[in-house]
């Protein structure tokens, strides 16, 4: 079936029409034939409203009584049985009375829209989620009835109905929107003129913001390549040098001349890292941007302007302000630089700004560094090689009495050169191609000691030389760089392959993750930070390094932004651009890192949540009955003695008596154990440990239970152990209790205490039916009950206090089985420093 289609009627604020427009639609409809009713209108005692209600079927509202109140509510069933083309809900945002289908009214549109069913609604303003903070800054008023953006974002038709605010002042004036008697405090409060007017605008710029949504959807899904003005969309081309400041603010101020103008600023990152900005510089220009209202973009691409210039054409800008090229004039040689090819490619549809700075003309460096990726020994050995080699090599020559001739010449130096370029990379060894020739013109080519050449064959062995040696230099250069850039490549993607294992394995801490970073990248510090919003301080999340944190983003060396609301901040150096994209992937890791981290407490917070309303739910139900058992029992023995008309013996009171004080025994026994579960549960157990024998401990767990019914062996000679006394006693007493309970009459349970090693066991082993393998555990938890154990015996927390008592004193409490028959629970505890059990005397063959 066919999702029904949404419109909504979208004002400012109410009295604008929007109830109106919608019935309006709705005639135009009807008289088209389409089945429309009217599901629920509220028209406020307005008479235009009222009236426009004519002629359109209505289907009957619910009745819902509530606090006494007798309200209506649209009835969700009844429009669906009745299941119309088209269906009329007002007031989109209304939250339902309690006892409704659901508790909002757009949760009911949203079932007639997936039933098939058109729908059309209105809401104000004031009403999106996303505003609310924003409308009470306006306004004074804080709207309790909302509807998620995401709803109204999804209509397939969103309609203003605009009134300017004059107009609508005049209509509360005239007692069109509100009861006479409240006109005047309307107009001097929630309708006054400045507020109209904000709200107005709010209005305003969130549908913009819709139409623009809708622009992109239709150029994307058609392959809209051309540029449409609709709006002033000004890209400004980032280097990463200080002259950026300068373009934000040149471009910030174009969009102030046009009404809804907006600055995308973009940095474009050549992805081989050949070129690479400040990183520093860019996160104070992102800032800038951010400040006056704009976006800041990090976009990768080999060539400039051709990124800069398809980045402005996706999104649909209509001018790109860059800088005037920072090159010296002899550096022109190598092209005509980005401004001016931007110029020159970007088309009719496309304004381009070429904005002065002081940084114009000051040089850039060479174009081409890729010294800069060799280590500077190698560098400097490759110059040696390409400038100082020829010449020993033309001294030797020249000095030694043997003529190898021109060919093997220039095969020496050839070979200098080719050194030069495994060394240095290119630039010293065209350097030493352009010596060598020199030399050998000089020293070899006659006529010798002159820059002649007399033998044409010289010449061309000559300039096959210096085109020999570029090439070979080119080509050595190019592997030296594919080799460089593969290590790095392969270093990468074993980083990457460490981050993608951790994010599967989920092992990684953030602290953790963060120092690797800072061992990756060789950084004295790294800090996550983090905000709430725009307006919001920055807050660390989690350091590591010597250094302290550094306050903001911009702040440190290196930041690397993750999202909007968080940053990874890098203390100690600036990292060339082709670092930062591992970065970027250490960032987005240190995010997830963060937010699993999160996840967990909340999930950990959640379930000892669930856990705590378990136990209430128990606690309830234990309360419900056994709690009232002994209760009864009390209240009745304490109403036959207090009865007048009849006479009891000494033995019949006597008898009360006893049931009193057996009933208040068990209440005793009951509440004692839901205490110590409260207490367990809450983590308020703070055991006084102390040094003790189990002999004065165990017989005192033993006075609640009969002496005929256990059996003790506890040796005098088994060590002192370290716990809580007070503890302990309780664990024994509610295990000993727990196996009298289950225990066949006749047969005495088994209290037996031994040393193993530096814990001390005290096992209670019963006969009775036992537990199967795959419960013993579950006894253990709370208002557990195993088999049929009658009611009225407990709550079930005996044995889950036991085991939380024992654990707080450093022990374990399982259950295993009996041999024969029955259940045994070991208990074990701590021995005390320095009482270790002495090893036992064993024969000498045992021990030999």
């Amino acid at each position: 079936m066919a999702r029904g289609k949404l419109r909504i009627y979208l004002g400012a604020a109410p009295g604008v029409g929007k109830t109106y427009a919608m019935l309006s639609e709705a005639h135009r409809r009807v008289e088209r034939g389409t089945d429309c009713v009217v599901a629920f209108v509220e028209h406020h005692g307005r008479p235009r409203t009222e009236v426009m209600l004519h002629g359109l079927e209505q289907i009957q509202r619910r009745e819902l009584e509530y606090r006494d109140t007798v309200f209506t509510e649209m009835d969700v069933d009844a429009v669906l049985e009745r299941k119309p083309a088209v269906v009329l809900v007002d007031e989109l945002a209304h939250t339902n009375v309690p006892g409704s289908r659901n508790t909002k009214r757009w949760q009911d549109v949203e079932e007639l829209l997936d039933a098939g069913i058109t729908v059309i609604s209105t809401v104000n303003i004031q009403h999106l989620e996303s505003l609310g903070d924003v409308v009470e800054s306006i306004t004074g008023v804080r709207q309790k009835e909302t509807v998620p953006d995401e709803v109204v974002r999804r209509a397939d038709q969103i309609e203003l109905v605009d009134m300017s605010p004059h107009a609508l002042r005049r209509r509360m004036a005239h007692g069109n929107i509100y009861k006479p008697d409240k006109v005047d405090a309307s107009l001097s409060n929630y309708f006054r003129l400045g507020n109209l007017t904000a709200l107005r605008e709010l209005a305003l710029l969130w549908v913009a913001d819709r139409v623009d949504e809708y622009l992109q959807e239709y150029r994307s899904e058609h392959r809209v390549s051309k540029i449409w003005g609709s709006r002033e969309r000004i890209v400004v081309g980032l280097t990463g040098g200080p002259e950026g400041r300068t373009l934000i603010r040149r471009a910030a101020r174009l969009a102030e001349k046009g009404a809804g103008g907006e600055v995308l600023a973009v940095y474009i990152a050549r992805s081989d890292g050949l070129t690479s900005g400040s990183p520093k510089e860019l996160a104070v220009q992102r800032t800038l941007v951010e400040e006056l209202g704009g976006t800041f973009h990090h976009v990768l691409g080999e060539d400039i302007p051709s990124a800069l210039l398809e980045f402005a054409r996706g999104v649909n800008a209509t001018q790109i302000v860059v800088g005037t090229s920072r090159r010296k004039a002899w550096q022109y040689i190598f092209g005509p630089g980005v401004g001016a090819t931007v110029a020159v490619d970007s088309g009719p549809d496309l304004d381009v700004h070429i904005v002065t700075h002081e940084e114009a003309a000051k040089g850039r460096g060479l174009p081409v560094a890729r010294g800069a990726r060799l280590e500077r020994s190698r560098v400097i050995w490759g110059w040696l090689a390409g400038v100082v080699g020829p010449a020993l090599l033309t001294l030797l020559l020249t000095h030694v009495d043997v003529h190898l001739g021109l060919a093997n010449d220039v095969l020496l130096f050839l070979t200098l050169t080719v050194a030069a370029a495994l060394l240095g990379g290119l630039l010293p060894a065209l350097a030493s191609a352009a010596f060598g020739s020199v030399l050998l013109n000089w020293f070899f080519t006659p006529p010798v000691d002159r820059l002649t050449i007399a033998d044409p064959k010289n010449i061309v062995a000559l300039v096959v030389f210096l085109l020999v040696a570029v090439s070979v230099a080119s080509v050595v250069d190019l592997a030296a760089r594919r080799t460089h850039q593969a290590a790095r490549l392969r270093a990468e993607s074993e980083i990457l392959s460490f981050l993608a294992g951790s994010v599967l394995r989920g092992e990684t801490t953030l602290d953790a993750l963060l120092e690797r970073v800072r061992e990756t990248f060789a950084m004295d510090g790294v800090a996550l930070l983090e905000r709430e919003s725009e307006t919001d301080p920055w807050t660390c999340t989690g350091s590591v390094g010597d250094v302290s944190p550094p306050a903001r983003p911009e702040d440190a060396d290196v930041d690397m932004p993750v999202g909007d609301h968080m940053a990874l901040a890098l203390s100690g150096r600036v990292l060339p651009a082709e670092d930062r994209r591992v970065l970027a992937a250490f960032a987005a890791q240190a995010a997830v890192v963060l937010d699993r981290q999160r996840l967990q407490s909340q999930a950990e917070h959640a379930r000892k949540l669930a856990e705590g309303n378990r136990i209430r739910t128990a606690l309830l139900a234990a309360v419900s009955h056994d709690l009232r058992t002994p209760l009864a029992g009390i209240k009745a023995s304490v109403t036959s003695l207090r009865s007048d008309d009849v006479e009891w013996s000494d033995e019949d009171q006597a008898e009360l008596l006893a049931g009193i004080e057996e009933g208040a025994d068990r209440l005793d026994h009951l509440i004692g154990n839901l205490l110590d579960m409260s207490r367990v549960q809450t983590g308020t157990v703070r055991p006084l440990i102390r040094e003790i024998d189990l002999d004065e401990v165990v017989p005192m767990a033993l006075v609640g239970v009969s002496e005929d019914s256990v059996v003790l062996d506890i040796p005098e000679d088994l060590p002192m152990v370290a716990v809580d006394p007070g503890l302990l006693e309780r664990s024994v007493a509610n295990i000993v209790e727990n196996a009298v309970k289950y225990n066949p009459d006749g047969e005495p349970v088994l209290v037996s205490a031994s040393a193993l090693g530096d814990r001390v066991e005290i096992r209670v082993a019963d006969r009775g039916p036992g537990v199967p393998d795959e419960a013993k555990e579950r006894i253990f938890e709370p208002f557990q009950r195993y088999g049929d154990a009658p009611r009225g015996t407990g709550v079930g927390l005996g044995l889950a206090v036991a085991r939380g008592f024992a654990e707080e004193n450093g022990g374990t409490l399982d259950a295993e089985d009996t041999p024969g028959g029955g259940m045994t629970m070991v208990l074990t505890v701590p021995t005390a420093a320095g009482h270790l059990p002495a090893p036992p005397d064993l024969p000498a063959a045992v021990t030999s």
